[in-house]
């Protein structure tokens, strides 16, 4: 099993949310309720492999491969949380998934690096490093998101809340800073296969569109938290730069993608991994039309409609070649047996 699949429940998520944002109600409500269904399934299945593969989930854990993975979980916990507090106006529940959210960040961040830090025998950076190293920053900016929200939720507008999410909003920007300076030296200066352009970099682009959501609602919230309005034309810089680093990166996965899929003719199969897909463009979504709403630009709402439309297109294919993929494997499953 793999240590992303929370990227189910990102992916639903923020697709879920960007519907409910555009006032789509009826399917934002839908996907919310199968998004707390398909959490529930996934915790429980991660617990079963902690419990009968225990060397093999918490080795994965310090791996530079898979490590990074796990930050889904936080990630996925947090966008429930938003879900339960925006579409289910439930802040009791979204409240307790906020806090869940936030212990899991500490205990894998904390973990996590320390663990590759201190490992004797390492990878060297090109097979080392991929876009999923990049989960990190959107679990710490999933954190803002949901911190944020639930300011805007507390009256008035609760100082404590508002500086966390300012402090994860920040932090989460100087991770990538730092990671993506990696991932692009390993982009240009080594050799790169069709096998080795994993869906995953998509969340080159999808970090930063979690980024610009975060830095959305804080400029939403600055009207009733004095010390976030000083900081105005700070926010408004950072979040426009994170939007601009965002819709950069498109053109670029998407060539990169023709070339994988059509000039190399890589095979197009269901893997979890393109679950990382869907959350960007979900996201890219929401946080474009969130950036209409803090900065009244008044010309991005029909380029959020379309991406809306293209993540839910991606969410269906996906959510249908996973079920595919379900079922034929406990079909070969049986046969195993019978044979």
């Amino acid at each position: 099993m793999s240590p992303a699949y929370f990227s189910l429940v990102m992916a639903t998520g923020i697709v879920s949310l960007a519907a409910f944002l555009m006032d789509r109600r009826g399917l934002a409500v839908s996907l919310f309720y199968l998004n707390i269904a398909q959490y529930a399934v996934l915790c429980v299945l991660y617990g079963i492999r902690a419990v009968r593969h225990p060397r093999r989930f918490f080795g994965d854990m310090i791996a530079h491969a898979s490590g990074p993975g796990y930050f889904t979980a936080v990630a996925g916990t947090g966008i429930l949380a938003s879900q339960f507090m925006a579409i289910g106006a439930n802040v009791a529940i979204g409240t307790g998934l906020w806090l869940l959210a936030g212990l899991l960040w500490v205990c894998l961040t904390y973990t996590i690096f320390p663990a590759l830090t201190v490992r004797r025998e390492k990878p060297t950076l090109d097979t080392g490093i991929n876009g999923g190293w990049l989960l990190a920053v959107v679990a710490t900016q999933a954190m803002a998101v949901s911190s944020a929200l639930l300011a805007s939720l507390e009256p008035p507008h609760h100082p404590a809340l508002n500086l966390l999410a300012l402090s994860m909003w920040l932090w989460g920007g100087m991770l990538y800073i730092w990671m993506m300076s990696l991932i692009f030296y390993r982009y240009t200066f080594f050799p790169l296969s069709p096998g080795d352009l994993a869906p995953s970099y998509w969340i080159n682009m999808g970090a930063m569109a979690i980024s610009t959501l975060a830095g959305c609602q804080l400029i939403l919230n600055a009207p009733q938290a004095p010390y976030l309005a000083s900081l105005l034309p700070f926010l408004k810089g950072f979040t426009i730069l994170y939007w601009s680093v965002g819709t950069w990166w498109i053109p670029m996965l998407l060539v990169l993608g023709l070339w994988r899929y059509g000039y190399k003719r890589f095979p197009l199969r269901y893997d979890p991994i393109y679950w990382s897909v869907v959350f960007p463009l979900g996201m890219y979504a929401a946080c474009t039309w969130q950036i209409e709403r803090a900065m009244a630009f008044g010309f991005l709402d029909p380029v959020s409609h379309v991406l809306l439309y293209i993540a839910l297109a991606a969410w269906a294919i996906t959510f249908l070649g996973m079920i595919h993929a379900l079922v034929c494997g406990h079909g070969r499953q049986k046969m195993d047996r019978t044979f």
